[in-house]
């Protein structure tokens, strides 16, 4: 997150920033997200929340009803950043060069 922010602010890009770890997530918003994100690529499988769920719960995840409410609980199982680049656009994770050519 650190080199997304920097590389916004170096760019001048205007940008607001949602915390979804410390301010949470709602269900319509990952409902929208799980749209242009498969459950497997928005939820990082790699990191230490995920290898805490019960293997049941891991694998729920393949249902998005379960997956966004074991998002909503834990919202740090959520791979960062989601990027909203407006009129419908949305970007998963950090890729600079990806990045240039849409912003």
């Amino acid at each position: 997150m650190q080199k997304a922010l920097k590389w916004l602010d170096a760019k001048q890009v205007k940008y607001t920033f949602h915390n979804y770890k410390e301010a949470g997530i709602d269900a319509a918003t990952l409902q929208i997200w799980l749209q242009h994100f498969a459950t497997d690529k928005l939820i990082n499988t790699k990191g230490t929340t995920y290898r805490a769920l019960t293997d049941e719960e891991k694998a729920s995840i393949t249902n998005p009803v379960n997956a966004i409410a074991l998002m909503m609980r834990n919202p740090s199982l959520i791979k960062r950043p989601v990027w909203d680049l407006g009129n419908g656009n949305y970007f998963l994770g950090w890729d600079e060069n990806k990045l240039s050519e849409m912003i």
